[in-house]
């Protein structure tokens, strides 16, 4: 038997990246940050996910930097070769099945304000 399934919980590290294709397909890229309590400081971990199809189009309309989410998914390796050196290259990457909006509206508008405070 085997069994691969990621769950997390975190805030997203920026806005979502969609893409659309020729195809109807549609991506969306985001980070999260998920804290990873420690005796001295919360130091987090960071995980680049990728969602297909309308969980992809729910997360490009809802989803912002510092939005509280949950997610479910498979971890799987992306694999690349560097264009400079021709390196073989890879990254593990979370493919998000189900995408939970954990956040208040509260939470968002105040996650947006700190945003815009930053400049």
């Amino acid at each position: 038997m085997s069994l691969n399934v990621v769950t997390l919980v975190g805030r997203a590290g920026r806005d979502p990246e969609i893409k659309y294709f020729e195809s109807g397909s549609v991506v969306c890229n985001v980070t999260l940050a998920v804290n990873r309590p420690s005796k001295k400081t919360d130091q987090p971990d960071w995980f680049d996910l990728e969602m297909w199809g309308k969980t992809a189009e729910v997360a490009a309309d809802y989803v912002r930097k510092g939005s509280l989410i949950g997610v479910k998914g498979y971890l799987k390796f992306d694999y690349w070769q560097d264009r400079n050196t021709g390196v073989s290259r890879s990254k593990p990457v979370i493919r998000v099945d189900r995408l939970e909006l954990l956040g208040s509206k509260r939470d968002d508008e105040q996650a947006a304000q700190q945003s815009y405070d930053e400049f």
